[in-house]
């Protein structure tokens, strides 16, 4: 099932079998079978064949077929865009590369970025990789947002870089001075593009290096086992974990995914994307997407948050993309705009091919409305397809490549993915191994002994479940974390992930939840308003009159119509029977919130536990209920 990487292959698009015709899809073909003791191992019947053994071999290829052809544009104005071509970034990261090992950085030290996506943090990431130096780029909510530091030093304490990039100098100044601090592990090399803090090597020098045999002996050196990157994990409360990721997961990532979506062989693609690159969605699928398949990514400096969406819109409307791939609090953003403007929706659809949903079930409601106004705006059906994976997996390892009614569907694994579901009470935990699974995690044998069973296979700890166990072909349904899941007093299971997803679903004035009912009789919610929707219903913010929750009329009896509508069939484990809605966002300091918008439920449960004890309570002001506001 699992082919290995070959140095022979072409890096540029070869159709896999699957794509004659130009099909939008491959074909979705499963083999399953199921063991004495209830586990079931699938795995595609498509053989995902040999590929490259790294992602760079693609730019490379690219750069000699089409040099000219923009491979990355951000934004220089407000009417024009910054671009760099193939040609262009190949011949910078090779300049670049030989640069940064002038500088003394090696394998053996990673480079540390502290930027958010730019053209400059593509170049010196091509440029570490191409040098054989592994890059580490981490969130920049570490840097920006935090007021402690304390992600960032962990973080360098841990790998120990031989170099950091902070693109703005003086931007990042706080967090070089956070890594100062700590002595005899602080970077000795900081790069940057411009600022006026003093110390730090030009991005612009290291460009206009002469590449000579010690860059060109370090790129003939990258094998599939060559460590490319280290992704850091969000949302756990202790110290980052780094996910090892080698060139050769990367390469087969994506020659997986064009099995799933064999028009990429046959269009570039171009997306307009703002999901972060210190995250596996925008840093590994997204950006190695476009680099394998001669794409085009606008990087898009807004984000689904009420002051930054505008600019989204104004990018979309601007550059109409050929795929788009977001996360369930981007497509709220997003469908009430579609709704409300026709005429930004016909532009958006313009030259959609799909649209991916990943990192979360998007609600059933929301995917309706979606696929509706498509369908409107364009005279045609977009599909609306879902993925299945994670850091440890560079990620995609299920694609929903064919037409399906479950909105919880994930998919079937890819081609070269090998897939167990171990029973775990009414669900399986998901276990994978393939070519695309990391080895484990830099410095801690520790946890990387635990992630995986007697088999070699990944414990992912996320649980799913078959549509239809007598027809597994229809694919897995995700059921959320499980260690989120909980029992309530009557020995009931909750199964956190369902039942967050129905309740947006059901309430499209939330944009986000946390399930609460650990050890309690009935389930509640702490939530957060969809801005959007909000606005659309009323006009105005209603978080805008302060306070730690949302006690707005008009709101909680909106809220309060909607949990009644949602009704009693789900029983008490599947139904949230009371809900405050919270004015104050998650918090990047105390573990609550990642900059892609990520929530951790158990961090947020356990810095907010005496709201969630309100909810246990008597009557209070902004307490929700079916029956009505105020606990009534």
């Amino acid at each position: 099932m699992v082919q290995q990487a070959s140095e022979e292959v072409p890096a540029g698009p070869s159709a896999p079998p699957a794509a004659a015709g130009g099909a939008l899809f491959g074909r979705p073909a499963l083999e399953a079978r199921r063991d004495p003791d209830g586990t079931w191992r699938l795995g595609s019947a498509v053989p995902l064949g040999p590929y490259p053994p790294t992602v760079l071999a693609s730019l490379r290829h690219w750069a000699a077929e089409d040099p000219d052809y923009p491979l990355i544009a951000e934004r220089d104005g407000p009417d024009s865009w910054r671009a760099r071509s193939y040609g262009d970034l190949a011949a910078a990261a090779q300049a670049a590369g030989q640069g940064l090992l002038d500088l003394g950085l090696r394998p053996g030290a990673p480079l540390l970025i502290l930027s958010g996506n730019s053209v400059d943090h593509l170049v010196v990431s091509l440029a570490a990789m191409t040098a054989g130096i592994p890059v580490a780029p981490v969130s920049t909510a570490y840097s920006l947002l935090s007021s402690d530091h304390a992600r960032i030093r962990e973080i360098t304490a841990l790998i120990r870089p031989g170099g950091v990039f902070a693109e703005d100098a003086d931007q990042f100044s706080p967090a070089l001075d956070a890594l100062d601090a700590l002595g005899e592990v602080r970077p000795p090399v900081v790069l940057a593009s411009r600022g006026r803090r003093g110390g730090y090597r030009r991005l612009a020098d290291l460009e206009a290096t002469r590449p000579g045999p010690e860059v060109a002996a370090a790129y003939a050196g990258l094998g599939a086992d060559s460590l490319a990157k280290i992704l850091f994990t969000s949302g756990s409360t202790g110290a980052p974990k780094g996910v090892l990721n080698t060139h050769g997961m990367l390469s087969a990532n994506q020659a997986m995914m064009r099995h799933a979506w064999p028009f990429l062989a046959a269009e570039r693609p171009v997306i307009v994307d703002w999901l972060p690159w210190s995250h596996t969605f925008g840093g590994n699928h997204d950006i190695n997407m476009m680099i394998t398949a001669g794409g085009t990514l606008y990087i898009d400096a807004g984000r689904p948050a009420p002051a930054l969406f505008g600019q989204s819109l104004a990018n979309l409307a601007e550059v109409p993309p050929t795929i788009y791939l977001n996360v369930p609090a981007g497509y709220a953003q997003l469908v009430p705009v579609l709704e409300s403007d026709p005429e930004f929706a016909a532009r958006f659809c313009s030259r959609l091919r799909l649209m991916l949903n990943a990192a979360a079930a998007l609600p059933p409601s929301l995917r309706q409305r979606l696929t509706a106004v498509a369908e409107r705006a364009s005279g045609r059906a977009i599909p609306v397809t879902s993925a299945w994976g994670l850091t440890e997996t560079s990620p995609a390892c299920t694609s929903a490549h064919y037409d399906f009614d479950d909105p919880a569907c994930i998919g079937i694994p890819l081609p070269g993915a090998e897939v167990k579901l171990v029973p775990a009470d009414d669900a399986y935990e998901i276990r994978v191994r393939g070519p695309h699974v990391t080895p484990g995690y830099f410095g801690r044998p520790d946890l990387t002994s635990a992630a995986f069973d007697a088999e070699g296979f990944y414990r992912t700890g996320d649980a799913a479940r078959l549509i239809d166990e007598a027809e597994p072909g229809l694919g897995l349904a995700f059921c959320g974390r499980l260690a989120e899941d909980f029992k309530l007093t009557t020995g009931t299971f909750v199964r956190v992930g369902a039942v967050r997803t129905a309740l947006l679903s059901a309430v499209p004035l939330l944009a986000d939840a946390v399930i609460a009912g650990e050890g309690r009789d009935y389930v509640t919610a702490l939530a957060w308003l969809n801005a959007a929707e909000a606005r659309a219903l009323l006009g105005r913010d209603p978080a805008a009159a302060g306070g730690e929750v949302i006690t707005d009329d008009a709101v909680l009896s909106a809220l309060a119509a909607a949990l009644a509508g949602a009704g009693p069939a789900a029983g008490s484990a599947g139904r949230v029977g009371r809900l405050l809605v919270l004015s104050r966002p998650a918090d990047l300091d105390h573990g609550e919130i990642t900059d892609k918008g990520y929530v951790n439920q158990r961090q947020v449960l356990r810095n907010r536990a005496a709201l969630v004890d309100l909810l246990y309570g008597g009557p209070a002001p902004g307490v929700v209920t079916a029956g009505g506001p105020g606990g009534a």
